[in-house]
């Protein structure tokens, strides 16, 4: 009680030096300023803040705006689909990020990079001599950034190298990062439904 009469008491003091010292209109709320200076720093600060306000948001929406408007589509997806149908990973490693990514595929459980993906694939695929996959029409793209993460269904035609066609559909999801102005695919995820 005592700290706010001597607050109030100081600024009561201050107050009767301007009113005595400036020839000035104050206003009776601000802290001394002449009644024109007020108007004018509220003026400026309101502009200010406006101007900053539609800076910030001009920049998110041209931001988010060119990452979606360069976010991978259906074409880049089917391209990837179509370095698989050669049954030669090497067709398809300038998708795949490099390093430890974890990617799933149909067998065996996971693999811990690309270059275990490309070893274990040749494995899988020795046994056939032709493959076609379409990336279907549920296409989902989800642009977040940097980020990119898609979810399909892929139809699979594949012929075995003594001729029997085997036909389906398997789910894919694949999360890309835009590295140096590329897309790559840093984790992927391939299974079938359980027949």
């Amino acid at each position: 009680m005592k700290r706010r009469a001597l607050r109030v008491s100081g600024f009561l003091q201050m107050w009767q030096e301007i009113k005595i010292g400036s020839q000035l209109t104050v206003c009776e709320n601000s802290a001394g300023f002449p009644l024109e200076e007020t108007l004018m720093m509220k003026r400026l600060v309101a502009v200010s803040l406006c101007f900053l306000a539609l800076t910030a948001s001009a920049l998110a929406a041209t931001k988010k705006s060119a990452a979606s408007k360069s976010a991978p589509d259906k074409a880049y997806m089917q391209k990837l689909w179509d370095g698989w149908s050669t049954l030669d990973p090497t067709n398809v490693e300038k998708y795949y990020a490099t390093g430890p990514h974890v990617y799933f595929d149909i067998a065996p459980l996971k693999y811990g990079s690309f270059d275990e993906y490309e070893k274990g694939v040749k494995g899988v695929v020795a046994g056939y001599k032709s493959a076609k996959f379409t990336v279907n029409d549920d296409l989902a793209v989800h642009a977040h950034g940097d980020l990119v993460w898609v979810t399909a269904t892929i139809a699979e035609q594949m012929t075995t190298k003594a001729g029997k066609v085997e036909m389906g559909n398997f789910r894919w999801t694949g999360i890309f990062e835009n590295e140096d102005g590329k897309w790559l695919i840093v984790h992927e995820h391939v299974s079938a439904p359980l027949q």
